[in-house]
């Protein structure tokens, strides 16, 4: 492709011409991502902060040049440089972090949303967006609430899923609304206890990775109302669940609104081998869900679940320019509503692509092995000499520490790792010591790759 004449404006990536203009940079952009990745050669690119900003210096050289270079050389210098400075999911031995490597089916749909760019804040500027948007949240929420109008908002994430279930809560119950959580949950939930103006969140013990039922029951009975408790399926230290049944029957019996941050676990639900372990989920008044940890999308693709849309009344708002009540009365769907934040991308094109094509029993197939590779990686430590298990996983997390390393050492070893860029490995506190920490959400990985994971611990830690 030729440049353009001086002056002329840079091709678009929409309308007729976009295809044409887009094929020969994603060519560049392909290129650069390989030579990128096989320039890192790992996980990670060795030698630690300092030499990677040094690099991406180096590389850049002039952020804003008095004079472009060009399309082809941009994509090529800075996609290079993202790839080969990366730390990659879809490297087997990248696995510190709910962190997962996303499916190129749903990347290829995300180029389009790119292109297109569509912003769901009103209907004039995503009318086939917005529509597949409402199929697909009903239906996701629709797979957690057996009820006559479940519905779902699209989120970020974690953090902004449950930021708007409390939020909702306080709409319910007024600003003196305690919450009640475990010291196991998201550190987002006293953190929107504080942006919202709430009374400081409740922190319960959970001397064994869950919430207490015990502990809970004592809190709620002395704890003046109105409450609303977070429960967690899935902890982003262990993996845990949380007793959502117990919890639940608490809750019913306090008269107590039940959030439930199924950030992680949510997704078992899907699958029959698994979902006794989230049963219960369908009794939490929101449920916070995301598709980018045990659903292999981009970043981001998160879902706030609520078991009737008429519990999102409250975030209903007006702006003319978007939402002007002829054009609503006159059948132009509202979508302020759907979120606090107006501009909007389409995110869930790339998750109804990646469940058309998938199905049910390809999703859940994935979830499934990624499952039975954490607790083969558990089988294989906690069989070995050298390295201590911490339990076997609940979901994909896998616990562990050399067994006789002390927390400093453990510390070390980690970082010892990362800047080696030979492994990138997570670190957490459980019973009173550091551990460190595998998350497995990589479908490709195999049991060789977790053999070779073991061995270059194993290098690391001799005397």
């Amino acid at each position: 492709m030729t440049a353009p004449p001086p002056g002329t404006p840079p091709p678009l990536a929409g309308g007729p011409h976009g295809p044409a203009a887009l094929r020969p940079l994603l060519d560049t952009v392909l290129d650069a991502l390989r030579t990128g990745a096989h320039e890192r050669g790992g996980p990670i690119p060795a030698g630690g902060p300092d030499a990677q900003a040094a690099r991406v210096r180096a590389a850049l050289g002039d952020v804003l040049p008095a004079h472009g270079t060009g399309d082809h050389e941009a994509l090529r210098t800075l996609v290079h440089t993202l790839a080969a400075g990366a730390a990659d999911p879809a490297d087997p031995l990248c696995a510190a972090h709910l962190h997962c490597p996303p499916l190129a089916v749903a990347a290829a749909a995300d180029l389009a949303a790119s292109a297109l760019n569509p912003s769901l804040d009103s209907w004039d500027q995503a009318p086939a967006a917005s529509a597949i948007e409402a199929l697909v949240t009903r239906t996701l929420a629709a797979e957690f609430y057996d009820t006559p109008h479940p519905d779902a908002l699209v989120t970020t994430g974690g953090t902004e899923a449950n930021q708007l279930a409390l939020l909702l809560a306080r709409e319910r119950h007024g600003p003196h609304l305690t919450v009640l959580h475990g010291a196991n949950a998201h550190h987002s939930i006293p953190r929107a206890a504080w942006l919202l103006g709430l009374p400081p969140a409740t922190e319960l013990p959970t001397p064994t990775g869950v919430l207490d039922p015990h502990r809970l029951a004592e809190a709620l009975a002395t704890t003046p109302g109105p409450v609303l408790v977070t429960a967690t399926a899935g902890t982003t230290d262990a993996g845990l669940i949380d007793p959502l049944h117990r919890i639940a029957d608490l809750c019913d019996h306090h008269r107590a609104d039940l959030h439930i941050d199924a950030a992680y676990g949510g997704l078992l639900a899907l699958t029959p081998r698994h979902r006794h372990k989230v049963a219960g989920l369908t009794r939490a008044t929101s449920l916070t869900v995301d598709l980018h940890k045990l659903g292999w999308q981009p970043v981001a693709a998160g879902l706030l679940a609520v078991p009737d849309t008429a519990l999102l009344a409250p975030l209903a708002h007006q702006a003319d320019y978007l939402n002007a009540t002829d054009d609503t009365e006159a059948g132009l769907p509202d979508l302020l509503g759907r979120s606090l934040r107006t501009t909007r991308r389409p995110d869930t094109l790339k998750i109804a692509t990646t469940l058309r094509s998938l199905g049910r029993d390809g999703l859940t197939r994935l979830i499934d092995h990624t499952c039975t590779l954490a607790q083969h990686l558990a089988d294989r430590l906690d069989t070995h000499p050298r390295f201590t298990l911490h339990a076997h996983p609940t979901l994909t997390t896998v616990l562990f520490r050399p067994t006789h390393a002390d927390d400093t050492q453990v510390a070390t070893l980690r970082r010892t790792l990362l800047h080696q860029g030979r492994a990138v490995l997570g670190r957490t506190h459980a019973d009173g010591r550091l551990w460190l920490k595998a998350t497995l959400l990589n479908p490709h990985t195999t049991a060789a790759d977790l053999d070779t994971l073991i061995a270059h611990l194993e290098g690391s830690t001799h005397p």
